[in-house]
């Protein structure tokens, strides 16, 4: 694991690969942190420079007591930047899959290929539970608060960044079990191929081998 200070926070994150390989960032859900993507990123690393970091308010990262999704995805941008890598491409599941969204609108040069695994819509979400805290570690509780509030009542400009994005992108979405309708994502970014593996949220953990088959087949593509 290494450390990084970018973008006003301390970020943690791993390093596998060959760094002179093309780069590719693995970006967990809300409550994960990097360990999530075992056995993901040894895949990867077989022919790219991956790096996962532990977004703010997750795993070894800093706590800042803020967590707007923008700012996590600025956070992002200046770690790609901070290791040297001109473009990357950027997998996101979930929390990640939103914060890869708002890397992509907001620093288009940094992702040449968008994959987003099982996102939330970029609409209102309706009959969402309260967060009740217990518990859990590994993540900063306020980070749940703050990110379920950004998930239930979302900020238009996401919605309409979607509309820009120019990078071929990848929306894999979990199918009926999912909580969530990414199809709806898929629809708004221009040419974007949507794969559905009825698997659930966690697409790459209840379907490891269709989700690295989706995503190679997508990398293979030219251009990929």
């Amino acid at each position: 694991m290494r450390e990084a200070a970018v973008n006003g926070v301390k970020l943690s994150f791993r390093e596998e690969g060959d760094p002179t390989s093309p780069a590719l960032v693995l970006l967990h859900g809300r409550t994960a942190d990097h360990n999530d993507w075992n056995g993901i990123t040894q895949h990867f690393a077989a022919r790219h420079h991956v790096i996962a970091p532990d977004l703010r308010g997750h795993g070894a990262s800093e706590h800042p007591g803020s967590y707007a999704v923008p700012d996590m995805a600025d956070d992002v941008a200046a770690l790609i930047r901070h290791l040297g890598i001109g473009s990357a491409v950027v997998v996101g599941h979930s929390l990640g899959g939103v914060v890869a969204c708002l890397l992509t609108i907001r620093h288009p040069g940094l992702v040449g290929r968008l994959v987003l695994e099982d996102p939330p819509q970029p609409y209102p979400l309706q009959g969402r539970a309260p967060v009740e805290e217990d518990d859990s570690t590994g993540f900063d509780w306020r980070m749940m608060h703050e990110t379920e509030r950004q998930l239930v009542t979302p900020d238009p400009a996401w919605r309409d960044g979607l509309r820009g994005i120019a990078a071929p992108a990848l929306v894999l979405s979990g199918g009926t079990a999912s909580p969530f309708r990414s199809e709806l994502v898929a629809e708004l970014i221009p040419g974007a191929r949507l794969v559905t593996i009825e698997a659930g949220h966690l697409v790459h953990v209840s379907a490891r081998r269709e989700f690295l088959r989706a995503v190679d087949d997508f990398l293979a593509e030219p251009g990929g």
